[in-house]
């Protein structure tokens, strides 16, 4: 379990990375985020592994305003590099992992230049930092090479594996906050399963 001054009634912070913005979402990110989920290259790794249907994308879409930020429940981000936007984000606690865990996708066109890794330690760093957590986990796809790789290159930890519906596995991991290793987000101011996806 998660211990620490978790701060549940606040606003999304804007965090800033060396090339990532990641700031809470405007209503005109509808169409871009949609499309993120849409696409089957990123789908794959979340849920069920199949898009949606474009409907439910934009009922969730539209929650995270009407739900996530009006009753500031966990934090949200669309992701943006030079004013793009690039990704989602998100850290929320969940009952499959006992606390809260880390939630990233990015578009195709920014895999493969260490985006991801640049994302997921921006959200770790915010976990730790701002909300006080003493761990973080992330819940991710087992046939999902590349956030495994990545997130085991922050330092997390395989936890455990439980068996989906569709028989596919799904590892839990875990990094826990040590005093050695300096955690920062620079910050001013919905879907279930992460199963993140990073080329690179």
């Amino acid at each position: 379990m998660v211990s620490g001054r978790v701060a549940s009634r606040r606003m999304t912070a804007t965090l800033r990375t060396a090339r990532l913005l990641l700031e809470p979402y405007r209503p005109e990110d509808e169409d871009a985020f949609v499309a993120l989920f849409q696409d089957r290259r990123v789908s794959r790794w979340m849920a069920d592994g199949t898009p949606a249907p474009e409907a439910e994308d934009r009922a969730l879409f539209g929650r995270i305003f009407t739900k996530v930020y009006a009753q500031r429940l966990f934090d949200v981000w669309a992701v943006r590099e030079d004013g793009r936007y690039v990704g989602h984000a998100e850290i929320k606690p969940t009952e499959v992992t006992g606390g809260h865990e880390i939630v990233y996708a990015l578009t195709p066109e920014a895999w493969g230049r260490g985006l991801g890794t640049e994302l997921a330690e921006a959200v770790v760093g915010h976990g730790f930092d701002a909300l006080g957590l003493s761990a973080v986990h992330a819940t991710v796809t087992a046939a999902n090479d590349a956030s495994l790789a990545l997130l085991t290159r922050l330092g997390f930890a395989h936890r455990r594996d439980f068996e989906e519906d569709d028989g596919t596995t799904t590892r839990c991991l875990t990094l826990v906050r040590s005093d050695r290793r300096p955690w920062t987000a620079s910050a001013s101011g919905l879907r279930e399963g992460p199963r993140a996806r990073e080329g690179g």
